[in-house]
């Protein structure tokens, strides 16, 4: 099984920025897939969904110091 990590996804049209914690599969150095996870598009809007390929970076919110998603990997859309 493949360790998972971790990760934050921006939730658009919060208003203030708001992040989601995701269930992530590092698949490169910077690179992590979104793992299936329950997602309920009625409530939240992430910014990337689950099976997306995404590129991380480190940002220091009210948790600490976190990996959060910044951009999508090409060739990973769903």
């Amino acid at each position: 099984m493949t360790d998972r990590t971790r990760i934050y996804v921006a939730l658009l049209d919060e208003g203030v920025d708001v992040w989601r914690p995701v269930e992530s599969e590092q698949v490169a150095e910077d690179c992590f897939l979104i793992i299936e996870q329950p997602y309920d598009r009625d409530i939240e809007f992430w910014e990337f969904e689950p099976g997306s390929v995404v590129r991380v970076r480190r940002l220091t919110l009210s948790e600490g110091e976190c990996l959060v998603a910044v951009s999508l990997v090409k060739g990973s859309e769903r």
